[in-house]
């Protein structure tokens, strides 16, 4: 299997010659880059940039997991996603989940574990989402952000496993990062609910 990061070796690798700042946001940036192709030829690229931003998956002591409902304006209306939030300037991964779900839920938790990262829309952003597992939680109240607003809800790992497969959870940070927990989560890929 190739890996999937770049290197001076990769066949496939392009190269940028120029590039060039198209707006520039309160979160996001676009760009339009000029690009040396494989063959040499030359071609444009557009993509956002993004800090990014982390995932957590959290479980309550009873196993169910936390969940929340969030209107997302850009397809109007709201979505089930497990608790995330974009990266600050300069700070640590694991600060940032932590701060994350305590804000959006009110819940710190005593153990964490890392799960990896993943990227969510390669072909227009280098959006990068760092997924956790959270356990031994406890509440402690909420912080929402100004201008926040969501639902919490709990799901047991079935539940959400059949909520992602049943089409009532679309979203890809919340499925990915569900699908690289079920491990930790005493359920394997072949046991995955009808």
């Amino acid at each position: 299997m190739r890996s999937s990061r770049p290197s001076e070796r990769d066949p496939l690798e392009e190269s940028e010659l120029e590039s060039f700042p198209v707006y520039d946001g309160v979160l996001l940036k676009v760009r339009r880059d000029r690009v040396a192709l494989p063959d040499g030829s030359e071609s444009v690229r557009e993509y956002i940039t993004h800090p990014g931003a982390v995932v957590v998956v959290a479980v309550l002591p009873d196993g169910r997991l936390l969940f929340e409902r969030q209107f997302r304006y850009p397809l109007r209306r709201a979505f089930l996603e497990l608790p995330a939030g974009k990266i600050d300037a300069g700070e640590d991964l694991l600060a940032c989940a932590r701060r994350e779900l305590r804000e959006e839920t009110g819940y710190e938790a005593g153990t964490w574990q890392y799960l990896g990262v993943m990227h969510p829309c390669i072909g227009y952003s280098d959006e990068r989402i760092e997924m956790f597992l959270a356990r031994d939680l406890m509440h402690v109240g909420d912080a929402l952000d100004d201008g926040e607003f969501l639902e919490i809800l709990t799901f047991s790992v079935d539940e959400a496993v059949r909520a992602v497969m049943e089409g009532a959870i679309t979203d890809a940070k919340t499925i990915t990062a569900l699908f690289r927990a079920l491990p930790e989560l005493g359920l394997g890929i072949s046991e995955f609910p009808a």
